[in-house]
């Protein structure tokens, strides 16, 4: 699921104007600062996504390498 970020480009461009950047500027800026820096951006649910499935991948580590090790344990105990 994607997910919008609002950014306030008229709000960004007219806190430029105020802080002496000319109009032309300062919406080209506001507007580049939307296209390219906001898109990379992370939200709350990438990232609950990217733990989800960074979860379910160590578990299934877990238990395969416990299943190797009782495999391993019991082997070696019929052998003695």
């Amino acid at each position: 699921m994607t997910m919008a970020i609002a950014f306030d480009t008229p709000g960004y461009s007219k806190r430029l104007r105020a802080g002496g950047i000319d109009q032309q500027h300062a919406e080209a800026h506001a507007v580049a600062a939307r296209d390219f820096i906001v898109s990379e951006l992370v939200t709350k649910s990438d990232l609950t996504a990217a733990i989800t499935t960074q979860t379910l991948a160590l578990t299934l580590r877990l238990g395969v390498m416990m299943t190797v090790g009782f495999g391993a344990l019991a082997t070696l105990m019929k052998l003695l």
